[in-house]
């Protein structure tokens, strides 16, 4: 009696659901992912030991080093900052700004500024710091 042999079966690893598997991954970690956005302003934030981490803000004020000022990244007077305040109030996160001015920025023009931004409806004035190494 003679046997037939049978074709031998290749084997094959069926990879259609592990690429599924690590697409779903790459787009988890794509969303999920925070992007720290620097301003397109030069600026070099003072130290504290206390610094923290906080969520991006909406609304942001810069004072560079020469004492301009960028409400998100847009320049803007000392005379107007009221008036632009009070206009970009209601997209204000909590009625939050922050205030991110250079280390060389005169303490009177920062104190100047807060008080500015106190006037046109600002709850909450967050400093912009950078940690200690």
């Amino acid at each position: 009696m003679r046997l037939q042999a049978r074709p031998r079966r290749q084997a094959a690893i069926n990879i259609t659901s592990l690429i599924d598997v690590i697409f779903m991954l790459l787009l988890f970690f794509m969303i999920t992912s925070t992007f720290l956005e620097q301003p397109g302003i030069q600026l070099e934030l003072p130290t504290a030991r206390t610094a923290s981490v906080a969520e991006p803000q909406e609304v942001v004020l810069s004072v560079d080093r020469s004492g301009g000022l960028f409400l998100n990244r847009r320049p803007l007077e000392l005379e107007d900052l009221e008036a632009e305040i009070r206009k970009v109030l209601p997209g204000m996160k909590d009625g939050s700004l922050v205030l991110k001015a250079d280390q060389e920025v005169a303490h009177g023009l920062v104190v100047r500024i807060m008080d500015l931004a106190k006037r046109g409806g600002v709850k909450k004035l967050i400093i912009g710091t950078k940690p200690e190494k």
